[in-house]
């Protein structure tokens, strides 16, 4: 028996601040087997489309890549986990098994097989914490054993624990052991001699493939694209600002987020953490010290992780301990399906979901809109098929992060919200978003020459100015799905009874009006994009 380690990918699809990789190669003498297993729900492959599809893909590729490099490649099978190991074992007798935590609920029963497996085996089983900044585990106890309920108080918790861990130290994969797969693998499974396509695994392309934005996958990429962030970030902390995109949104540049990369764990999030943490630093040559807020986006991400580590139910509304029960009602004709492919006839909502199919990727502000606009906010539909939508098109969509944000958006877990003269109106806010209206026109190309004034309500146009711009409405593009003025009326009174009826209902809330505010980017003069038109 040669014995040997291997280092299951599941996210962490990186090679930088991998203690996982670390702890496998503890003796680089021994065989060493990375792979990564199509199981068909692993790096939620479970409901994907094509570019979560293809951004995975990629990703594994770069993977392979850089293993190649050292004379290694990685080991792409599909079949279950524990059969894939348990093979690997008898033929090798494999001693250690070692992978990224996977905090996740939905993960358990997976995870849980390959630990029996272990146990039964006798082979070591080394789980790192390396997706989150902290262990959800330590943050629950550090609270005296249930999950931080507001987002101030998980604040207040990780105060007390402490900053996160720095990255661990790169590995060189020089002098590696690689281990080839013996021949009678390839008859007991699939095995991939490179990466598949899409096709390859049943995902196929469902609309032209026509994108403004191209999103790469594979941590080679996304370090680059850190790097570029970092730019950004640096001369926003020497104008003494702190969210260089948050007062006004760029919603038609080349997109800064890194959170794609983030979600498949191309890019550490420790890496990034700390980068900023000492960027702020350094700008400020320490007199500031380094803040949670310049990472905001990325303590959110470790909140709805924690929230969800114990709550199996957390990404449904029924039986969910932390949502509100709320009365949504069931779709009324094609409604859902033309929110879906953008066809609302509100086009800065139309022009958002069309982005989603195209391209994979929505800026957080317009995220919120389109949430709002889906179900308290006009249509009153459950958050829940916003999150099916999201979870099979958005690339940087995970089960904890895109739940945690439906809940919030449509206040099934934020009683303040629950409001609803703060009804997010998708004219107003299309507006001050990005009142040029090209985002509209690049991605509803049937406004293309509507004149600015009307871009965001064409509707509004009088009947020779739609001609001339080559756009009736009703022929060319849709008349409005409904009216938003008396859906934000009804809307208002069915939270107000909510309000009456749930005003002692258990579940989470915002800890401020600021909190609110910066969640949903709406900025000082929130009231007037918060009001319907």
């Amino acid at each position: 028996m040669a014995g040997g380690s291997v280092l299951w990918f599941r996210h962490g699809l990186r090679l930088h601040d991998n203690p996982s990789l670390n702890d496998a190669l503890e003796d680089k003498a021994a065989p060493f087997f990375p792979m990564f297993i199509f199981d068909g729900e692993t790096a939620g492959t479970k409901l994907v489309g094509y570019n979560r599809m293809r951004y995975l893909l990629e990703a594994l590729n770069d993977l392979d890549n850089q293993f190649r490099k050292y004379g290694g490649r990685l080991h792409m099978i599909k079949g279950k986990p524990d059969v894939v190991f348990k093979r690997l074992w008898k033929e090798f007798g494999i001693r250690k098994i070692c992978f990224e935590q996977d905090c996740e609920p939905i993960w358990r029963m997976r995870d849980e097989s390959v630990r029996g497996l272990c146990r039964e085996l006798g082979v070591a089983c080394r789980e790192s914490v390396s997706h989150t900044l902290w262990d959800p585990d330590t943050v629950i106890r550090a609270n005296g054993g249930i999950p931080p309920l507001t987002y101030q108080m998980f604040l207040h918790t990780v105060d007390i624990i402490g900053d996160p861990p720095r990255p661990v130290a790169d590995v060189d994969l020089s002098g590696v052991n690689f281990a080839a797969l013996p021949d009678n693998f390839y008859t007991a499974f699939t095995v991939f001699e490179k990466v598949p396509k899409p096709e390859d695994l049943g995902i196929f392309l469902e609309n032209e493939d026509i994108r403004m934005i191209r999103w790469v996958g594979g941590e080679t990429a996304a370090l680059n694209q850190m790097q570029k962030r970092l730019a950004v970030e640096y001369e926003t902390f020497r104008r003494g600002a702190y969210l260089p995109t948050h007062g006004s949104p760029d919603l038609l540049g080349p997109p800064i987020s890194l959170s794609p990369a983030l979600r498949f764990g191309c890019l550490s999030v420790r890496r990034f953490y700390w980068s900023l943490q000492d960027l702020f630093k350094q700008v400020h040559q320490g007199r500031l010290g380094s803040s949670q807020f310049i990472n905001g986006q990325l303590i959110w991400r470790e909140y709805f992780y924690t929230m969800s580590v114990n709550n199996p139910l957390y990404a449904q509304m029924s039986g969910n301990p932390i949502c509100l029960d709320i009365p949504w009602k069931e779709p009324e004709g094609d409604e859902l399906q033309r929110w879906k492919e953008g066809r609302t006839g509100f086009p800065f909502v139309d022009a958002a979901m069309r982005q989603l199919l195209t391209e994979g990727w929505l800026h957080h502000a317009v995220r919120n809109t389109v949430a709002s606009f889906l179900t308290r906010g006009t249509l009153w539909l459950s958050w829940e098929h916003g999150l099916q939508h999201f979870l099979k098109y958005l690339l940087d969509a995970d089960w904890s992060v895109c739940a945690g944000n439906w809940m919030w958006v449509s206040s099934s877990a934020f009683e303040a919200l629950l409001d609803s003269s703060e009804c997010v109106c998708p004219v107003r806010l299309g507006r001050r978003l990005e009142p040029t209206g090209h985002y509209v026109r690049r991605y509803v190309p049937e406004l293309a020459n509507m004149p600015v004034q009307y871009i965001y309500e064409p509707w509004s146009a009088p009947l020779h100015v739609q001609q001339k711009a080559k756009c009736v409405i009703g022929r060319d593009y849709p008349a409005p799905v409904v009216d938003h003025r008396a859906c934000e009326h009804r809307n208002r009174s069915a939270m107000q009874e909510l309000r009456r009826v749930l005003d002692k209902a258990p579940h989470c809330c915002p800890s401020s009006d600021d909190e609110i505010r910066q969640f949903m980017w709406l900025g000082d003069e929130s009231q007037h994009e918060l009001d319907t038109a």
